[in-house]
């Protein structure tokens, strides 16, 4: 279960918890947990420095009990080093709220660009929301075409790589990437895709076990003078090969863009017809899309 951005931090949306509709909401502005359900009960708890995972676990258990939420809690870290049942963890206790709402608020940009970028696509593509055990924000976009995961994947794996697809992502790093970056991966991977040059010259191409990821360091983005229009489209390399049928699915470098408007000047590369149109900045400016992006620290994973 993935989570989404919303106004005030990150929320599970509407689930259904036997005959009760209840949602699960980190409030990242009163640093909150927060419990609400269909019969108007609502439930919460504080989020601070040395909360453990297992006094969050049983006070987010003891909520939803008292909000008539019955509900089955897998009580172990997935896709972690660490293997200790939340129930027994006492040691992972951090919380600092302001690398908490740094992170958030670069989330909100990025959610806005990946919803801009989404709309391009008539195709079959996944909402924008946050994997919680690696902090990545992603849209994954979908041929319609069955592929065939690694052969000793988990089940979890195994369902999520039996498609065609092409992801993009947001995270703020792991020990091989050790800061925030944008990334994108093709599944399976077209012979040859990592050969093709990035555009801007701080992206790169960076080779895993199985694939590579298309990697552009977020702080390059963030001190761009437009950010937000053109920051990751290229005119010479698409994410696939152009030799590569992909039907349904015309992939484009992840997003960084804003839709070209009725009135506005755009520009298409003659030899990437599928990059979205880039603004003037007058035309930028006249249709208020300057961008803001967000600034301070972003915390390391």
């Amino acid at each position: 279960m993935p989570l989404y951005v919303d106004p005030r931090g990150l929320t599970t949306r509407r689930l259904l918890g036997g005959d009760v509709t209840f949602s699960i909401d980190f409030d990242f502005i009163d640093h909150r947990l927060v419990v609400r359900n269909d019969r108007g009960a609502l439930e919460s708890f504080a989020l601070f420095d040395g909360l453990s995972v297992s006094d969050f676990y049983h006070q987010i258990s003891d909520a939803l009990h008292r909000g008539g939420i019955d509900v089955a809690i897998n009580a172990r870290p997935f896709g972690l080093p660490i293997t200790t049942p939340f129930i027994r963890d006492h040691e992972h206790s951090s919380y600092q709220r302001e690398y908490v709402e740094s992170f958030w608020r670069a989330l909100a940009w990025v959610d806005s660009v990946f919803g801009d970028f989404s709309s391009w696509f008539g195709g079959k593509s996944s909402p924008v929301h946050l994997f919680w055990h690696s902090f990545d924000l992603a849209v994954t976009r979908f041929s319609g075409r069955r592929a065939f995961p690694p052969a000793d994947a988990d089940p979890v794996t195994r369902e999520a790589y039996s498609a065609e697809l092409i992801s993009f992502g947001f995270w703020p790093g792991d020990p091989t990437t050790e800061d925030a970056a944008f990334y994108s991966y093709t599944h399976p991977e077209p012979d040859g895709l990592r050969d093709h040059p990035l555009h801007p010259e701080s992206a790169y191409w960076r080779e895993r076990t199985n694939d590579s990821l298309a990697i552009l360091p977020y702080d390059a983005v963030r001190r761009s003078s437009h950010p937000r229009p053109c920051s990751w489209v290229s005119s010479k390399a698409p994410i696939a090969l152009e030799q590569v049928p992909r039907d349904g699915m015309r992939p484009s470098l992840p997003p960084l863009s804003v839709r070209a408007h009725a009135g506005s000047k755009s520009y298409i590369s003659e030899d990437d017809s599928h990059a979205r149109g880039c603004l003037e900045a007058s035309d930028r400016a006249s249709l208020g899309l300057e961008p803001n992006p967000p600034t301070g620290p972003i915390p390391a994973a």
